[in-house]
């Protein structure tokens, strides 16, 4: 039995590479960032190449950083930036465009016209989830709108759609494997997630060609190996799914109302609800969350489109900090946010508002206000955030949640955990290992070859590094959530489309 397991986690800002050891712990990390790419007000660019030329370097850095080479790797999983759109030629491999990033508002104005029609509730029959920007098939039918002649060669089975998984997977394998898992293909608004297909209503509604489609197979099993030419010898890909599915597996969130909450870029939280597909009453959404040895779970969702983000604004856009890393000491340099309030909805709003004409928003400013100030509202945006997603999540599933796993970039700020168990009044646990998106998909791509045996196996190895108890008193609780409930609200259809 080879020693590792290979994560490749590609997200939005960066692309990861991890070699996980059996007992779940990390041997080696590589990462690199690469380029945003910003057209126009709330649309959002990647180059394709740039997501694969980073990824492929990154994973060459972890085996070396580990000191080992392809014949020392069980496996390699996937985890992935989830809506994000990829179109490339079946024969060259290239893409034809940019990538549309899961952020981006290009397609709103498709959105409001199917809502206009009337197909809303179909969709959130079929697909659990909103029509709303966010997701990948709008995307798609913006893109085949937008180039002429391309979805003509689509429906000849010439160009071919994934989202970044799917890519990935095609490249790897030199060509050999267009195919998806169940939690990505769920993220498309054309996925049918009681029957498991790509659905012909929806399709028909947005007029893509099916031949685009990649294959959608089970979270965890061999979809085909790498190319000799990428590693030297052939290395099984043998798990995928999208990041916040993947953390929410590595999180070892397996019994009926757990629930994680990531701080990446944005800010997913996810809560299982087993083999049934709950409806949600609440603006969640309803999702995959993987599909394992024959079964699918499924979990509730609620996505905050600006979460970690709102410090890389803080960073690139007011330069008041130069590292990421530095936004913990300037927000400790005040007491409090001295009634200061940040909405970074500076992509709209997701959930539980769904307002893709939401702007960036930020209220309470005095004579007094310095960037100690700012900082600490951005960081607190994300706890509010959180809270709301919260609070709709409980309504919906009927259970009163008495515990939050967190992981993601963000998680490792003392600070914000600790005013995030205040703001919620529960415990937030932390795990000794926060990299629980790419942990996710190498325990899927393990299991999928008997690195590792069974779920039991992950519930063994998940342990916990910090408990943050709430020490926030009710009537100021109450008072900091009116707050900011009231400056969301000035914030909505502010980009309106007249």
């Amino acid at each position: 039995m080879s020693k590792y397991v290979l994560a490749l986690d590609q997200g939005t800002t960066s692309s990861r590479a991890i070699v996980f050891s059996h007992d779940g712990e990390i041997v080696s990390v590589a990462q690199q960032e690469f380029p945003q790419i910003l057209p126009s007000p709330g649309h959002v660019e990647h180059d394709p190449e740039a997501i694969w030329e980073s990824q492929i370097a990154v994973a060459h850095e972890s085996l070396s950083k580990a000191s080992i080479t392809a014949a020392d790797v069980a496996a390699i999983g996937i985890a992935n930036q989830r809506e994000t759109t990829v179109l490339w030629e079946r024969d060259s491999g290239r893409p034809v465009c940019n990538a549309i990033v899961w952020q981006s508002r290009i397609s709103a104005g498709i959105c409001d016209r199917l809502k206009a029609e009337g197909h809303a509730e179909l969709f959130r029959e079929k697909t659990g989830l909103v029509v709303d920007a966010y997701f990948s098939g709008t995307k798609i039918k913006h893109l085949l709108d937008a180039h002429e002649g391309l979805r003509a060669r689509a429906e000849r089975g010439e160009i071919l759609f994934g989202t970044v998984d799917s890519f990935l997977i095609w490249r790897l394998t030199g060509g050999k494997q267009h195919v998806t898992d169940y939690s990505n293909a769920s993220r498309t608004l054309l996925f049918n997630i009681h029957t498991l297909e790509w659905d012909e209503d929806l399709l028909r509604i947005l007029d893509i060609p099916r031949a685009m489609l990649p294959e959608a197979r089970s979270s965890s099993e061999v979809y085909g190996e790498t190319s000799p030419e990428w590693f030297g010898t052939s290395i099984p890909i043998a798990g995928a799914a999208g990041d916040q599915q993947a953390a929410t597996f590595g999180q070892a969130c397996f019994e009926v109302g757990s629930a994680k909450n990531t701080y990446g870029t944005g800010c997913f939280l996810l809560m299982n609800t087993g083999k049934q597909a709950v409806a949600s009453q609440n603006n969640l959404l309803t999702t995959i969350g993987w599909g394992l040895n024959g079964e699918i779970t499924y979990c509730l969702e609620g996505s905050v489109f600006v979460a970690g983000a709102v410090v890389q604004w803080l960073r690139d856009g007011l330069g008041l900090i130069k590292e990421s890393g530095e936004v913990e000491q300037l927000a400790a340099s005040v007491n409090d946010s001295d009634g200061v309030v940040i909405v970074p909805a500076f992509v709209g709003l997701g959930a539980p508002y769904w307002d893709a004409y939401a702007r960036g928003t930020i209220f309470g400013l005095t004579r007094g206000t310095n960037s100690g100030h700012l900082a600490r509202a951005a960081l607190e945006s994300m706890a509010f955030q959180t809270r709301d997603l919260i609070d709709a999540m409980q309504r919906d599933s009927g259970v009163a949640l008495s515990m939050l796993k967190v992981d993601g970039g963000a998680s490792v700020n003392n600070a914000l955990m600790q005013f995030q168990s205040d703001i919620l009044n529960v415990a937030v646990q932390r795990p000794v290992v926060a990299e629980t998106t790419a942990l996710g998909a190498a325990y899927l791509a393990g299991l999928a070859v008997g690195y590792w045996n069974d779920t039991s196996d992950v519930t063994k190895n998940w342990a916990i590094d910090r408990e943050f108890q709430p020490a926030m008193q009710e009537p100021d609780r109450d008072k900091r959530c009116a707050r900011w409930k009231t400056a969301v609200s000035r914030t909505l259809d502010w980009d309106s489309h007249d």
